[in-house]
Order: C-alpha cells, then sequence, then structure tokens
C-alpha cells in the first residue's frame, strides 16, 4: 500500500510520516503529480543466507580484463 503525501500541501507530522513507513506503508514524496523521494524503513527484513548457492563465481573472474576492455574494443 503506498501514500502519496504532497510536500507543499500536507500538513502531516514527521513523526505520523514516519509511523506509516514503519507500518509497512510506502510513503512517495511528490510535488504535485510529480514523484520526488520515498521513505522508507531502516529495518531491513533481509534474512542472511536466505538464497545460499544461488550465485557463483566463474573460474575466470579474478583472470585480468583482456585489453580490448580498455580500449573500447579497438
Amino acid at each position: 500500500m503506498a501514500k502519496m503525501i504532497d510536500i507543499k500541501t500536507s500538513d502531516m507530522s514527521l513523526s505520523d510520516l514516519v509511523s506509516l513507513a514503519l507500518a509497512g506503508t510506502d510513503v512517495i514524496f511528490t510535488e504535485g503529480e510529480e514523484p520526488l523521494a520515498r521513505l522508507l524503513p531502516m529495518r531491513s527484513k533481509r534474512t542472511a543466507g536466505l538464497h545460499e548457492g544461488a550465485m557463483r563465481m566463474s573460474e575466470d573472474f579474478l583472470a585480468p580484463l583482456p585489453d580490448t576492455f580498455w580500449t573500447n574494443g579497438e
């Protein structure tokens, strides 16, 4: 759920806006119809190791890059 807040006309307090964000509401600041910024909580719901093994490093990851990488293919 998102709440659009026009920065020029809103009378909501900062603490109310932060409370909304902490409750899971996507707070988007606008100027008229144009979105300007979004307020997000600092609490992270990420879990370390949740996708363990989903990525892998290629065998040549530490190999030097070819000269064409630095010269834009010339």
